[in-house]
């Protein structure tokens, strides 16, 4: 019923930039949050980022050089990812929480994900 479609990861050398984009589709009646989570290999997934109606959230380890922001007319949601480091290397899955028309709760629905790789 909803589909979450990443794009915009790739390979970027230290302290370049790279702009992730997440648009939602499908029976959409509301969203009331969206945001980016990032699995490295070996290790558990971890919020990156997210925007809970207006206000947004950070990993301490992405304050200051991540920027999330959404498109609502577009039930877009976008990742501008600036100064990376290897460590941010990871699959990126963008998720929202979304209520459809057929039923009237909030749930996650999850993005195949996108690889980002910082190495030079």
């Amino acid at each position: 019923q909803v589909q979450l479609v990443e794009s915009g990861g790739g390979l970027v050398q230290p302290g370049g930039s790279l702009r992730l984009s997440c648009a939602a589709s499908g029976s959409i009646f509301s969203i009331n949050a969206m945001g980016w989570y990032r699995q490295a290999p070996g290790k558990e997934r971890e919020l990156v980022a997210n925007i809970i109606i207006s206000s947004t959230n950070y990993a301490d380890s992405v304050k200051g050089r991540f920027t999330i922001s959404r498109d609502s007319a577009k039930n877009t949601v976008y990742l501008q990812m600036n100064s990376l480091k290897p460590e941010d290397s990871a699959v990126y899955y963008c998720y929202g929480s979304v209520m459809t028309y057929s039923a009237r709760y909030y749930r996650n629905y999850w993005g195949q994900g996108t690889q980002v790789t910082v190495s030079s």
